[in-house]
This record gives C-alpha cells, sequence and structure tokens, in this order.
C-alpha cells in the first residue's frame, strides 16, 4: 500500500504544480493555495474514477447488458452529473458557499465544549492499525449513510428531490449521480459534519468516498452481474442495487406481484430476462428496500434486503402509468425538482 500512496502523492503534486497552481495564481486565488492542493487531490481521484468506469465498467455494460439502451439522449444529463462531481466541481461550490458556515459551527461548538472525538482512540492496540482504523470509519460511514437513504425514502419533502434519481429507466454507469443538486447538498453536508465529529482524517475520507462513488458506480451499471449467493450479502453487486430502483418495488412498502412476474426465485441471473409490465396493483406509500450503498448487512439487520434473483425495469410509478415528467435535461430536472419540493410539480 505504501508505493501506492507514494504514487499518489508524487501524482497529486505533478498535478497541482502543472495545472492548479498556475490557474490558481491567474485567478488572483494565491491565499487559497493550501486548500487549492486538497482539492487537487479530489480531482486525481475523480480522474481515476472516470478511467475505471470508461476501461472496465462501460466495457462489462456492453458485455452483459441487462437490457439494450433505447434512449441514450436520456444519459446525457447523468454524464454531465458524473463530471459535475468527479471532476469537483461541486465540491469547489461547497468550498466557497457552505462549508465555511460549517467549519465556523463545528468550531464554535469545539469552544463551548464539543470534545475532539476520534473513533479509533475506543480500541487501542487494535484500531491503531492504519488498515482497522480505515475500515472502522468505512463501517460506520456506511452504516450513517443507509439511514441517510432510508430518509430519503420515508420523509416526503425529501423523497420529492431524491425521486430524481430514481426516475432513470435506463440505468448506466452514469447514473450514480443524476440527483438533484440539493438533495446532494443536504447528504453531503450530512456526511461531512459525522466525519468531523468522529474524528475521520482527510486522507481516510478521500478514500472512503472515493470507494463508495466507484463502487455506486458499478451497483447502476446495466450490467447483469450478481455475486453469487454469499458474496451478495458481503458487498453490493449491481442485482441487487437494480431491484432498489425497480418500478413499484425499490420505492414502495407494499406491492402486489404483477401476472407477467415470474414466481419468486425462478429467473437466474444469466437467464432471466426483463419484465416489462408493471402493476398497476398496490399502494404508494414511500418505503422500499435495498438501502445499502455499500454493504447489504444493514439491510439484512434492519429488514430490508431483497436477494430475488431479477433484472425488472427501472423507473417510478406515476412516472410509468400516469407519465409524471420528471425532465429530459439537466436544468429542466433541477427545476422540476424545486417544484415538487414546493409542491407546484
Amino acid at each position: 500500500m505504501d508505493w501506492l500512496v507514494h504514487a499518489f502523492d508524487l501524482t497529486q503534486q505533478w498535478l497541482f504544480e502543472t495545472l492548479v497552481q498556475p490557474l490558481a495564481f491567474m485567478a488572483g486565488l494565491g491565499n487559497f493555495l493550501e486548500d487549492a492542493y486538497d482539492g487537487t487531490g479530489w480531482l486525481l481521484v475523480g480522474l481515476i474514477q472516470l478511467v475505471v468506469m470508461l476501461l472496465l465498467i462501460a466495457p462489462l455494460q456492453r458485455w452483459r447488458p441487462v437490457e439494450p439502451v433505447s434512449d441514450r439522449l436520456a444519459i446525457r444529463p447523468d454524464i454531465i452529473y458524473t463530471l459535475i462531481h468527479r471532476l469537483g466541481l461541486f465540491r469547489l461550490v461547497l468550498f466557497f458557499t457552505l462549508m465555511p458556515v460549517l467549519d465556523d459551527a463545528i468550531g464554535w461548538l469545539r469552544v463551548h465544549g464539543m470534545p475532539t472525538f476520534h473513533l479509533d482512540d475506543l480500541w487501542p492496540g487494535v484500531t491503531d492499525h492504519a488498515v482497522v482504523s480505515f475500515l472502522l470509519y468505512l463501517l460506520v460511514m456506511d452504516f450513517f449513510d443507509y439511514w441517510l437513504h432510508r430518509g430519503q425514502h420515508h420523509f416526503e419533502w425529501w423523497w420529492r428531490l431524491h425521486a430524481l434519481h430514481h426516475s432513470q429507466r435506463q440505468m448506466t454507469v452514469w447514473s450514480d449521480n443524476r440527483n438533484h443538486l440539493l438533495d446532494d447538498v443536504i447528504r453531503d453536508l450530512l456526511l461531512v459534519t459525522l466525519a468531523q465529529i468522529i474524528g475521520v482524517a482527510p486522507g481516510q475520507f478521500v478514500a472512503i468516498v472515493a470507494i463508495t462513488q466507484l463502487s455506486e458506480s458499478l451497483h447502476h451499471a446495466n450490467l447483469r452481474l450478481w455475486f453469487g449467493r454469499w458474496g451478495e450479502r458481503l458487498w453490493i453487486s449491481p442485482r441487487f442495487h437494480r431491484r432498489h430502483h425497480s418500478v413499484g418495488i425499490g420505492h414502495e412498502k407494499q406491492v402486489a406481484a404483477s401476472a407477467a412476474e415470474p414466481p419468486h426465485g425462478a429467473n437466474t441471473p444469466s437467464e432471466g430476462s426483463v419484465v416489462h409490465e408493471v402493476t398497476s396493483v398496490g399502494v404508494n406509500n414511500l418505503g422500499g428496500c435495498n438501502f445499502g450503498v455499500l454493504l447489504p448487512w444493514w439491510d439484512m439487520l434492519f429488514g430490508t434486503a431483497n436477494f430475488e434473483l431479477r433484472y425488472d425495469p427501472t423507473g417510478i410509478r406515476d412516472q410509468v402509468e400516469q407519465g409524471r415528467d420528471y425532465g429530459r435535461g439537466f436544468w429542466a430536472q433541477q427545476w422540476l425538482g424545486l417544484k415538487r419540493l414546493a409542491g407546484k410539480a
């Protein structure tokens, strides 16, 4: 691992000195060089992710797709979302707007008695090892992310924003970052706050976010892939997460089975086909299954796991049955999300 960290550091330094630092001086931001160096790390992580997505996950999609892509124009906004997030543009805007307010608030709490807490100090001698410490923080962050995701599906106002993510009916490697920007702001601020409270080191936080984002890109891919009976219970697969996006299943509390659907477990991942009929029977209440971000353990622990070996159509019931418009382009999707939040769409 040392050589990998060393190679990353050298590349980050080269990228900073070659590209970022000159741009910072040109923009009159020389007093932000330390922050710009940290931002270069995020940029490098994003570039690495894009390379993996293009050279590894995208070819897997072409090799074993769940379904043919019939609407490529619907994927273009997802690519824009991905570039905004993976190249650090979203984080850059947060840095100049909301992050200073959050830092000031946490600093005020520190001054008024909130202790400096490091979670890995609770188990001396064991969590002193860098790998163990990292895995502990990864576990805690993923547990928190599971409950954030359930919140997005539980609270009506939050679902009105998060619904944009579920409105993609042509899921691909680019679909992970298809979110309303306000939804992303809320989630990121809560995750950063937790990281600061439990003492996640900056380098560990970058690594946790990078692993999470890249894994989620795989989860959302148009890829007929599962990890086997036991593997499915160790790490979330594209099949497991597609179930979360399935129309009438992934975000509803109870839905009657469609007559077009085969019996439980009848389709195997290698031979099953996408079911193109969606039942109109059921209760369209917020809820669902398979909320886990990295680990399916929380879904198993709290009774929200669905391990059926199926690949169903993705989207939202009112989108399929009533033609509700969630927007075709980036700005339309953002505007309609705000209108839904205000109860006007």
